[in-house]
């Protein structure tokens, strides 16, 4: 059974680097509110939540459950697509 606390961090951490890449909605709305959006911020900002999303799948590599890991996987390869990382 996943860990919603692991699922919730994931999924915060994919919401801000899309926001930053242009999806804004409702959940990333305050991220726009405190200028992490503006210009070259974005693609930083979205490459830095990228960059936790690599961080967190290299430490927690075999202490996933099947759920945790597939979000994990799915979040940085869509991150990866859209930075052409």
């Amino acid at each position: 059974m996943p860990n919603p606390e692991f699922v919730g961090l994931v999924n915060s951490l994919q919401a801000t680097a899309e926001a930053a890449l242009g999806d804004l909605n409702a959940a990333t709305a305050s991220a726009a509110r405190d200028g992490l959006l503006e210009g070259s911020r974005a693609r930083q900002t979205a490459e830095r939540s990228l960059g936790l999303l690599l961080m967190l799948a290299e430490k927690t590599r075999g202490n996933l459950d099947f759920t945790e890991a597939d979000l994990l996987t799915e979040a940085i390869g869509s991150l990866r697509a859209r930075l052409g990382n």
